[in-house]
């Protein structure tokens, strides 16, 4: 495990660290939604394809796409201000990720903040994947909700509330799969152990299976498994990966207290012929 002598930093510091790091993710947060706010139209016309051909639609001069519609003065205003402000989010999650942990880091020693960097190497794919994977498993899950609707009747959908489920879908599948990112990182900086991890496999299924059903934005069982069989065995791969860290690191500490136990040599008499 890591060492305990760490420095202390008074709590007065650790708001200000605090600000700092909210901050500069905010920073991030309003450049990348700036970026969502120009490309705002290519990114509506993307997560609407599950409903409908939103730029088809858009070519041919149509007035209407599929079940979709916005009411309201400020409702296409409120919209654009949305989708820019969550893809912002979205696009921005390494940076402000890397802000909440460097928050952790200045308590570490050099080499451990060095493990900063695996942090970020790994949150970025990881991140994506599980984005990437709610934007996949998207068209099916509204294919099972919108089964639910009864017969002759029309689902009208406000395109505002669409977006919002959707983007929100893929920004909880992109921090869920942040799970193994940061039980390793723990685990590197010596904070949990591998059998730590693993120890509470109950408890640590429930609550995942807990947190999906809290936090998914929709209720179908196709999108809930999705998320969270790749959590469950993402917790076990952690947890796995933490024992052999643990493994190398009892040996080394071993073999660092093997050098420190081994016998000194007596010192050799000075011949008084030598003087």
């Amino acid at each position: 495990m890591a060492s305990k002598n760490r420095g202390t930093m008074p709590l007065l510091d650790h708001l200000r660290e605090l600000r700092k790091r909210v901050i500069r993710a905010a920073l991030f947060i309003v450049v990348f939604s700036a970026v969502g706010w120009i490309n705002y139209n290519e990114i509506i016309a993307t997560l609407a394809s599950p409903v409908c051909d939103l730029k088809l639609a858009q070519e041919t001069g149509s007035a209407n796409c599929g079940a979709l519609y916005i009411s309201g003065v400020l409702g296409p205003l409120n919209l654009q201000l949305k989708v820019s402000f969550l893809t912002g989010v979205i696009i921005a999650a390494p940076f402000w990720l890397y802000q909440l942990w460097a928050f952790i880091a200045p308590a570490l020693h050099r080499k451990e903040k060095r493990n900063s960097v695996l942090f970020i190497a790994a949150a970025t794919p990881f991140f994506s994947i599980g984005a990437a994977l709610a934007y996949y498993v998207l068209p099916l899950a509204i294919e099972v909700l919108f089964g639910f609707t009864p017969e002759s009747l029309n689902n009208l959908i406000r395109f505002d509330d669409y977006l919002d489920f959707v983007l929100r879908l893929i920004l909880i599948f992109g921090l869920a799969f942040q799970l193994p990112v940061f039980l390793v990182s723990f685990n590197l900086i010596g904070l949990l152990s591998g059998k730590a991890i693993l120890k509470p496999w109950r408890f640590a299924i429930f609550a995942i299976t807990f947190f999906v059903a809290a936090f998914s934005p929709t209720a179908d069982p196709l999108s809930m498994a999705a998320l969270a069989l790749p959590l469950i065995l993402f917790y076990f791969g952690a947890g796995g990966i933490a024992l052999l860290v643990d493994k190398k690191r009892d040996r080394k500490s071993r073999q660092y207290a093997d050098d420190e136990a081994a016998p000194i040599e007596p010192a050799a008499p000075i011949d008084e012929a030598e003087l």
